[in-house]
Order: C-alpha cells, then structure tokens, then sequence
C-alpha cells in the first residue's frame, strides 16, 4: 500500500476532506487510537483536549484545528507546525505523535503530552528557587534541541519561555513551531523581518532585515538565558521603538564600529543618537550576572552580541566550559516541576497561543499576514 497521505483543501463554500480507500481505513485506526478528555485551551484557530492512548493509556493532547468557512481555512501557523514536527525528531523537541480527521472534517494533531513551561516556574518566585545547576540543564536541553532544528535548516523564530515547555520527569521540549520556516546560506531567502515576540527579538530584525541566519534565534535564547537568572525579562519593551531603544541602552547602540554593514539594513536607525553607548563588555555581565561564573558570563555574551555574524552557534555553545563547571547541570528527573491543575491549565494555553503572541505585552502580536487564508496541502503520515 501507498504511504498515506491526507489531503486538505477549501473550496468556494466551505473546507472538504476527501478520504477513501486505504487512506481513509488509515485515518479510522488512527482516530480510534484515543480517547479525547477534558478541554485544556481553546484559541481562534484550536482546540486542545487532554487525551489518551487507549491500548497504552499514554497521556496526550490533542489540538483540533478548525476548519470552519472557506474564508478562514486552515491558519498557516498551524500547516507550519505540523510540517517541522513532521521533519524534527529530537528528544528535546515536542513529539508529533499522530495526526487524523474526525468526524466533522476537522485536522486533529496529537502530540505528547508536557506538564507545563518555563515561564510559571520562572514567575513563581514563591514556590520554585533555583539556581546555576538547574539553569544549566534547562539551557544545555534547550540549545540541543535548537541546535537539531539548525543542523536541519529550520528556524523557529519564536524562542521564549512559554515556548519551553517540559515533560512530567523534567525533559525540556522546545514547541511551538507556528513561526518556523527552513532556511540556507544567508542572503539565499528572502523572509519577514516580523516575526519573533518582541521581548525576545534581535536588533537586526527591528532593522528590517529579511535575509538572516540561525543567529535570530540564539539572540532568543540568550535573553531567555538572562531571564533564567533575574526571573524577570532582561528587555520588556512595550513598543518596538521602546525595544530597539532598550537593546540599545543595555546590550550597546548598532553602529558600523562594532557591526559592519547595520547601516545598509533598510530600516537602521540610531536607536538613542543623543546616548550612544559602546556594546555591552565583560564588565557589564559581571555586574548584573554576577551569580553565574564567567564562563556563563561569556557564554550569554557571546549570545547577545549585537552582529549577528558574531554570535556564538548552539554547537558551539554547547562547548562552553560553563556546561562542565560545578555544579554540574541537573539531571532532568530532579528539576522543578508543576503538576497541578494550574499547569495543565497552562499548558493548554501555550498549545493554542497564536506564534509570535505574548498577552503579557499591549499589541504585543505580529502582523505576518493574513494567517486565516485558506490553504491546500498535502500531509505525509508516513513521515512522522
């Protein structure tokens, strides 16, 4: 038999899902596999139930992507995400485990099922203390899991704490992959500069850059990295003149001294002309990173540096002494955890939030188009 494949189109009246022969047997076994349980989030696009596996009873969840009227279709964040997990088998990227159509022509995606992010156990300065050890594991799991999505030419260009999230014996997952997109050499593809929730975006994007590389998303990283030590964001701005203005005020103001060529980006300005500042040096991480060992220091640095040819890769971070120094990182299974109601709860709002959304931030979402286009694709089961 052919390898299955789901076909999902929208005509002038409403979204068809023709399914026949061995691809629809297919698609039964597959729904019949779970159960669907308790809604956990719901959002403009999905729906997520907690569920399980019938024969295992393996914990899972189970977003319904609505495919309601020609006019709204399939949202492209959600085609982008099956693709990529359909292509990343990582241990430290959310497993794509199976994808159906139900009863009602809608797309069902299943993936495995995570206890919370990053971001709770972050703000719960009550409940959770931690410290160089634990940081480590979580930054060791999150830049190898980043690093396969590079050695595989995909972006995410959405790193952020709620896109971190972790399984109930504390393996961190990176998910989310609404915004994500392959990529070659730099300058080969031309892509939107507006992507990347603002609090975690590079300067070169605010520049409208729209040729870049896998750097975007170690600047990411390394403001997640700092956020990990402070348990507030390094740079909340609330506009992205405020963001451009407060990377320049605290990481150093882009010139042509310390970034060759930022003045040919299309939209390059002096962020703070009246108060140009030199780029952050070892003095500055010292100072306000004074917490983590300078090989840390170096480490979130070289991650932060403001040219984004001179930011260290994941591989090479990865190399970092830092990793090696006691305390050494802590073993998965014996970092914190929520397992409450609360972090389910959580967890089923960061499988629904739209890429490139933070409602902490005031219109802090993306304009990247009309994400409600309808779409017609073909889904590869065997691929998964």
């Amino acid at each position: 038999m052919d390898t299955p494949t789901l076909s999902v189109s929208a005509d002038a009246d409403a979204p068809v899902m023709l399914l026949t022969g061995d691809i629809a047997r297919f698609n039964d076994e597959t729904r019949d596999k779970y159960t669907k349980g308790q809604k956990i989030g719901e959002g403009t696009y999905a729906v997520v139930f907690k569920g399980h596996e019938k024969v295992t009873g393996r914990p899972v969840a189970i977003k319904k992507i609505k495919i309601s009227s020609a006019d709204d279709g399939m949202s492209l964040d959600s085609l982008r995400e099956i693709k990529h997990l359909q292509e990343l088998h990582h241990e430290n990227i959310i497993e794509l485990l199976d994808i159906f159509v139900g009863k009602r022509h809608n797309i069902h995606v299943v993936l495995e099922h995570l206890a919370g992010d990053l971001e709770g156990i972050i703000r719960d300065t009550k409940n959770f203390l931690f410290g160089s050890s634990e940081i480590k594991s979580w930054m060791a799991m999150s830049l190898r899991g980043l690093w396969w999505c590079h050695i595989n030419g995909v972006l995410h260009r959405d790193i952020k704490p709620n896109n971190l999230l972790y399984t109930t014996n504390g393996v961190l997952k990176l998910a989310d992959f609404g915004l994500a997109r392959n990529f070659g050499e730099p300058g080969e593809v031309r892509m939107t500069a507006q992507v990347i929730t603002r609090w975690y975006r590079p300067p070169e994007l605010f520049f409208g850059a729209r040729s870049y590389s896998s750097a975007v998303d170690v600047f990411s990283l390394g403001l997640v990295f700092a956020e990990l030590i402070k348990r507030v964001p390094l740079l909340a701005g609330d506009s992205d003149v405020g963001q451009l203005q407060l990377i320049a005020r605290t990481l150093g103001t882009p010139t042509e001294s310390n970034w060759p060529g930022v003045s040919k980006l299309p939209s390059y300005v002096i962020p703070n002309a009246d108060d140009v500042k030199p780029e952050a040096d070892r003095a500055f991480y010292r100072m306000n990173f004074f917490s983590i060992s300078q090989s840390g220091q170096d480490l979130m640095r070289f991650m932060l540096r403001l040219d984004p040819r001179k930011r260290i890769s994941c591989r090479q971070a990865l190399e970092s002494e830092w990793f090696k120094e006691e305390p050494l990182p802590t073993k998965p299974e014996n970092l914190p955890i929520k397992k409450d109601k609360e972090a389910l709860e959580k967890v089923g709002q960061d499988l629904k939030r739209r890429a490139g959304f933070d409602e902490r931030m005031d219109g802090g979402d993306l304009d990247v188009g009309n994400r409600g286009s309808k779409v017609a694709r073909r889904l590869d089961f065997g691929a998964m």
